[in-house]
């Protein structure tokens, strides 16, 4: 289902049949009028010369004709929408609204929000903050579905792509990649070590860089530390904000398939890392299963599908 389908009206017809039969008693009555002849004539409707309203000769005495409701005033100014107008994303992308101020009635806000999708798809609202409220399905979006967002003054339609589902398993160590149900790609790889253990869970593709650094003091590790690192890596292809990637790490080779070796992120050949970078899309899940990592935090920022 849709939130706030937008419809046609009861009333929006019946105005219109209301005008249409009110069109057929005017002329009635003006040809009667005129054969009614001196003004001292008979009143045309008994009781008194007054025509009857139109609201009693089609609805009867005492109906009223549907009234429409008055749209949910938004309580907030032109908010961003993610994903933007235009865009094609993966079947795991949540609705992102921010707004400019905070948020004191959320359930207005949420009233003021209109969803429509193309199937219908069923799905909720949770809150980040009072400045962020997000949306999605209560499971993966089917593919292609299409979808409008209209927040107040900001309207995004956007697509859902190809169902591009990502399954990394510690038990075998590998990477399987389907594709609307089919197997498109399979890939050794290296989860975290003992102590980096990689979380459970499912992810949600984000940015992605063709090179870039990674440096443990982002996250509270001093480079030069035993556990600290600055590396230059190729083809990274970010699934959460805490800083886990599918990324090239043809160092590891030998261990992609049989051995955890990397800080958390999701160690593969530069052929693989170069194909899931091509190939990934925005919005794509990565399910990470069978580790000894935990469970990625809900809020993330991609976590949004373990919460």
């Amino acid at each position: 289902m849709s939130l706030k389908q937008d419809r046609t009206t009861a009333g929006n017809r019946a105005g219109r049949w209301s005008g249409r039969v009110a069109t057929a008693l005017v002329g009635a009555a003006a040809a009667t009028f005129a054969l009614a002849g001196p003004a001292g004539a008979a009143p045309l409707w008994p009781g008194g010369p007054e025509v009857p309203g139109i609201e009693s000769l089609v609805l009867g005495s005492g109906s009223r004709l549907p009234v429409e409701p008055a749209a949910p005033v938004a309580p907030f100014s032109a908010p961003s929408v993610n994903p933007a107008n235009g865009e094609t994303v993966g079947v795991a992308q949540p609705i992102i609204i921010r707004f400019d101020e905070a948020i004191g009635d959320r359930a207005a806000a949420e009233r003021a929000i209109s969803i429509t999708t193309t199937p219908a798809v069923g799905g909720h609202f949770y809150w980040a903050s009072d400045r962020q409220v997000r949306w999605r399905p209560f499971d993966f979006w089917p593919a292609h579905t299409q979808v409008t967002v209209a927040a107040g003054d900001t309207r995004s339609s956007f697509t859902i792509g190809d169902a591009q589902i990502t399954v990394a398993d510690d038990n075998t160590k590998t990477i399987t990649v389907t594709r609307n149900g089919e197997v498109v790609r399979t890939m050794p790889t290296s989860f975290g070590k003992p102590g980096h253990e990689t979380p459970n869970g499912t992810y949600i593709v984000g940015e992605r860089f063709r090179d870039m650094y990674m440096d443990s003091s982002t996250y509270g590790v001093p480079v030069d530390s035993p556990e600290g690192y600055r590396t230059y890596v190729e083809y990274a292809t970010r699934i959460s904000n805490s800083g886990i990637f599918v990324h090239a790490a043809p160092w590891s080779e030998w261990a992609q398939g049989n051995t955890n070796t990397s800080h958390g992120c999701l160690n593969v050949s530069t052929e693989d890392g170069k194909w899931f970078f091509e190939n990934a899309q925005k919005g794509d899940p990565v399910i990470v299963q069978n580790t000894g990592g935990g469970v990625l935090n809900g809020w993330d920022g991609l976590g949004d599908w373990n919460l």
